[in-house]
């Protein structure tokens, strides 16, 4: 029943997909009503319809971020209002949308998505920054609640390069924004990602016995790219360690 906003004063005043009870609403609408509208009555309705109950989905969430090693975010709701005991720090949210990015890409294809109509009701994407021209953002959420101030978590690209921001606590969504912005287009004046290590090429050698050759060529299987200053790629330098003190062939 807490599903809908219309019949519970918890949802006065926030964002909405404005479900009504008795829909049957496909997911990759209930995705989108979450992720570009922020519809606190989409997350119950996912949340009821995945995990059973608001109570079991904040269990998998939970164990969500444990996963990830997260150590300064708990959740208490669905949708993120305010609640006692409900926390989380700026670097939490840029690690979770980072997983976001590499373990769902196709999910995360939605969140640069401008627009979304529902129900004959058509609202813009809350991320205004996917308008500013500046910049090559494609995600990630936005947020407010009376405690927590304005609130946004983007991710822009440049090239191989790509970068995340948090934001949280601004006093308005036009200030959440322009932080952002500062932050992302300061990152990418300052930095750079390079391709240090690169698929067939070596970049060691180890001696190896009982082969046609009496040295093993020491090279990765697949491209490593990192984000470093600016400049700084000379400075590189790869180590690695061997499992064993001699190398038998065949390897």
């Amino acid at each position: 029943n807490d599903a809908w906003a219309t019949g519970n004063p918890v949802f006065k005043g926030s964002s909405l997909m404005f479900l009504k009870p008795g829909m049957q609403v496909p997911v990759s609408q209930l995705i989108r009503g979450i992720n570009l509208q922020s519809g606190n009555d989409a997350c119950v309705a996912m949340a009821d319809f995945a995990a059973g109950s608001q109570d079991a989905f904040v269990g998998l969430m939970n164990s969500y971020v444990n996963a990830l090693g997260l150590k300064n975010t708990h959740f208490q709701t669905v949708h993120g209002l305010d609640a006692d005991g409900q926390y989380s720090s700026a670097r939490d949210m840029a690690l979770i949308g980072q997983a976001l990015i590499r373990d769902v890409p196709n999910e995360y294809s939605i969140y640069k998505e401008k627009e979304f109509t529902f129900n004959g009701i058509r609202q813009l994407n809350r991320n205004g920054l996917l308008w500013d021209n500046s910049l090559n953002v494609d995600g990630i959420k936005t947020g407010h609640t009376d405690k927590a101030g304005y609130n946004l978590v983007a991710s822009a690209t440049e090239g191989q390069m790509r970068l995340i921001s948090a934001v949280m606590g601004g006093r308005t969504f036009k200030g959440r924004e322009a932080e952002s912005k500062k932050l992302l287009t300061w990152g990418f004046r300052f930095f750079e990602t390079v391709n240090p290590l690169k698929v067939g090429k070596e970049f060691a050698s180890e001696p190896v016995w009982f082969g046609d050759s009496d040295r093993a060529s020491l090279g990765v299987d697949k491209d490593v790219y990192l984000t470093i200053p600016r400049g700084r790629m000379k400075d590189l330098k790869a180590s690695y360690v061997l499992n064993s003190s001699e190398l038998h062939a065949p390897l």
